[in-house]
Parts: structure tokens; C-alpha cells; sequence
């Protein structure tokens, strides 16, 4: 695995390498992303492998703008509504599919469905358009564990099955996508994410809830898990434990590992620091990361997401 600077070189290499099926990793304002070329079944099948993930979970279409993604998707008034107001964001739009949409069946799941979106980072841009071809890239890590925020956190998880990854710093949001599904009639919400559902409704009305059917990344029950356990809504650690706090943090034996997410309780930064933290305390060989109630409202209803699926049975 090489690690570099996003300058022009590096960027031409990143898209050299894309071009002949190989896997870069690159930051987004999200997570770090695991790209490869949306249209090359063998590249897109070496990427499934590189993060362990089953092949029944979709992948995400990374376009440059939103005249790339109407040449994948069909869209819709909603879909047209959503995209002025939020790309590039994190916002993921699932659609139908345009015929003749260059996204491989394997890349789709083999539905008739693609989320895409348009990432709002300028070397994740900057790539897309060099590349000239959407980029499917799920989070740089291994599957169902903590997505990466850090080039670092991409060396760690991932090693030498990502041929490069393009340094971008620290991602902004520290949160994956929201996913709304438009394929229907009724738009649903199947991911929380870095925009609050509230603002998705003011514009396009009220979201239905996901069903089982996985339609989207970030479905599974289990997921974004570290090696320890999760404790959810704990107001205190226990001996052998770590505690991940939000806002001040209580007063702790001196032997325990402990971090706020946000000493001011500010759900931005604690949506930020997330999974970085849960990464530090995971070191830490706890067998258990004792987590402080998280408000559901605003950014809180996708961190409180996150926390649930990192705590679910393995």
C-alpha cells in the first residue's frame, strides 16, 4: 500500500489505477472510501473481497455532478428537489436505473435500483473528474467494522489489499451518507446519516422506515463494530471497561480508558469523532466500550444508529 498527497501526479496515478481495475482508497466528506471503476465487474468483485462483504449489499455510485448521475439513475421531482438542495453532500439518492447506466450488475446487487450521490470534497471531486467514470466506494475498511476517517485508519483496517490511498486529512462529517430510497412511491429513509431526515422532510414530505429488504449499504444489523463490545447509554464505567462520553465525563477510576465525544455536547463534533474515538478506545484491549446516552434528535439519530448496529450480536 502506498500513501500520498493528492497532487496532480497522484491523482493521474489514482485514476491510471482505476482504469486497469485495481483499488484506491480516498477521502470523502464523509468516511475514507474504497473506490474502484463502477463499470468492471472484475474490479468491483476485488473490491467485495479486499473488505470481506457479502455480495447481496449494493454499492454506492460516486459521480462528479448531477448530469453524471442522470446518465445512471432516472430521476424524479423529489430526486431533482433533493440533489439542488444537498449534492454535493452526504446524501445518497437510490433510484432506478437508467438503461444503458454504466454501474455493473455486481455493483448494484443485481437490482434494478443504484444509490448515488456526489460527494462534497474536493479531492474525491477532483478524482471523479480525472477518472471520468462513476467510482463505487463503499467505506475503506473491512466489513462491519469502524469505517475510517483517517488515511491511517484505512493503513490499519486494510493494509496492502488497497493498491493507494490519497491523504485528504481527517473527513469533515465522520459519518456515512443518509440513503433515501425514491424508487417508489413513498419516499423511504434506509440509512441515517450526515444530513438529518427533519431536513430531507421539509422538502419532499414525510419518509417511511426501511424494511428488511437491503436495498442500500449500511442495512445489516451488525455493522461499524469494534473488536470490544458495546454498552449502550451507560452513565458510568465498570472495571475493565473503556467509556465513551458525551459532554463532561464522569468521574472515573484512574485505570479506565476514557473520551467525549463532545465535552460541549455538540452532535457535530460528536458525529466527527465517532468512529476515530471508538478506534482509539478499541486499542485500549478492553473487553468492553461503555457508551453515554446519545440525544436522538438531529445528527444524534444517526450516531445513535451507528452505536446500535456496532452493539448488535456479531
Amino acid at each position: 500500500m502506498t500513501v500520498a498527497k493528492p497532487s496532480s501526479r497522484t491523482l493521474a496515478r489514482a485514476a491510471a489505477l482505476l482504469a486497469r481495475g485495481r483499488l484506491v482508497a480516498f477521502p470523502t466528506e464523509t468516511v475514507y472510501g474504497l473506490g474502484a471503476a463502477a463499470d468492471d465487474a472484475r474490479a468491483v468483485l476485488a473490491l467485495y473481497a479486499a473488505k470481506g462483504r457479502p455480495r447481496f449489499n449494493p454499492l454506492i455510485a460516486h459521480v462528479a455532478d448531477v448530469a453524471a448521475a442522470r446518465r445512471l439513475v432516472r430521476f424524479d421531482a423529489r430526486a431533482e428537489i433533493l440533489a439542488k438542495a444537498f449534492w454535493p453532500g452526504p446524501l445518497t439518492l437510490v433510484l432506478p436505473r437508467a438503461a444503458g447506466g454504466a454501474v455493473c450488475a455486481l455493483a448494484r446487487a443485481n437490482l434494478d435500483t443504484l444509490g448515488v450521490r456526489v460527494p462534497d470534497h474536493a479531492v474525491a471531486l477532483a478524482l471523479l473528474r480525472r477518472f471520468g467514470r462513476a467510482i463505487v466506494a463503499p467505506s475503506a475498511n473491512r466489513s462491519g467494522r469502524l469505517s475510517p476517517t483517517t488515511a491511517q485508519a484505512v493503513q490499519f483496517g486494510l493494509g496492502a489489499r488497497v493498491d493507494l490511498v490519497v491523504e485528504g486529512g481527517p473527513c469533515r462529517v465522520g459519518l456515512e451518507s443518509t440513503i433515501v430510497d425514491l424508487s417508489t412511491a413513498q419516499a423511504t429513509l434506509l440509512r441515517e446519516g450526515g444530513i438529518a431526515h427533519a431536513a430531507i422532510e421539509a422538502l419532499i414530505g414525510k419518509l417511511a422506515q426501511s424494511g428488511s429488504a437491503i436495498k442500500a449499504p449500511g442495512m445489516l444489523a451488525s455493522h461499524y463494530a469494534p473488536r470490544a463490545r458495546l454498552r449502550l447509554d451507560a452513565k458510568d464505567a465498570r472495571s475493565g471497561e473503556a467509556y465513551l462520553g458525551f459532554g463532561a465525563l464522569p468521574k472515573l477510576a484512574n485505570d479506565i480508558p476514557a473520551l467525549s465525544l463532545s465535552p460541549t455536547r455538540d452532535l457535530a463534533q460528536a458525529a466527527h469523532n465517532l468512529f476515530g474515538y471508538l478506534q482509539t478506545l478499541d486499542r485500549a484491549h478492553v473487553q468492553c466500550i461503555a457508551v453515554a446516552p446519545i440525544p436522538a434528535t438531529g445528527l444524534g439519530a444517526a450516531i445513535r444508529d451507528r452505536l446500535a448496529r456496532a452493539a448488535a450480536p456479531r
